[in-house]
């Protein structure tokens, strides 16, 4: 089965790839791979994810926003190549969690990104991984995703 069928069957519906807020690309491609800037959490409507893991949102609140995150890759991947059938497989994803200092959960919270591409790209869609707590992220974000992904020769 194809990615583009996978994504379809899961029934999302990919945003507009969201532009840079800064003096960067959203996506480069270069010898073979895609690699994606890191995509904070928008929620369906547009408006922003804001929370900090630990003292004002919960575990799955911040699993969601990173899932949020995961769309917004797929849809970078998306506006970078075209179709997402030009994917091997996703490499890696770097995930950051804004955390409350006694927050240990930040494994958890990126699972809501992780899961999605395995559901999208299936075993291509397991990928190495980080999971880091930070203190603050851009415009207040819960959750901020980047990505390495193969692309197909």
């Amino acid at each position: 089965m194809s990615h583009e069928q996978r994504l379809a069957d899961t029934g999302i519906t990919l945003p507009e790839a969201a532009a840079p807020v800064a003096s960067y690309l959203p996506a480069v491609e270069a010898g073979g791979f895609l690699y994606i800037s890191g995509q904070i959490s928008f929620a369906e409507d547009g408006s922003l994810i804001n929370g900090t893991l630990g003292e004002n949102m919960h575990l799955e609140a911040g699993q969601a926003a990173a899932r949020r995150c995961g769309i917004m890759l797929l849809a970078q991947m998306k506006a970078a190549l075209g179709s997402l059938d030009r994917v091997e497989r996703i490499v890696k994803l770097g995930g950051f969690v804004n955390s409350a200092p006694d927050f240990i959960d930040q494994p958890k919270v990126i699972n809501g990104a992780s899961d999605l591409m395995e559901e999208v790209f299936g075993e291509a869609g397991r990928h190495a991984r980080a999971a880091v707590g930070v203190n603050t992220l851009p415009l207040g974000v819960a959750v901020e995703v980047d990505a390495v992904v193969k692309l197909v020769e």
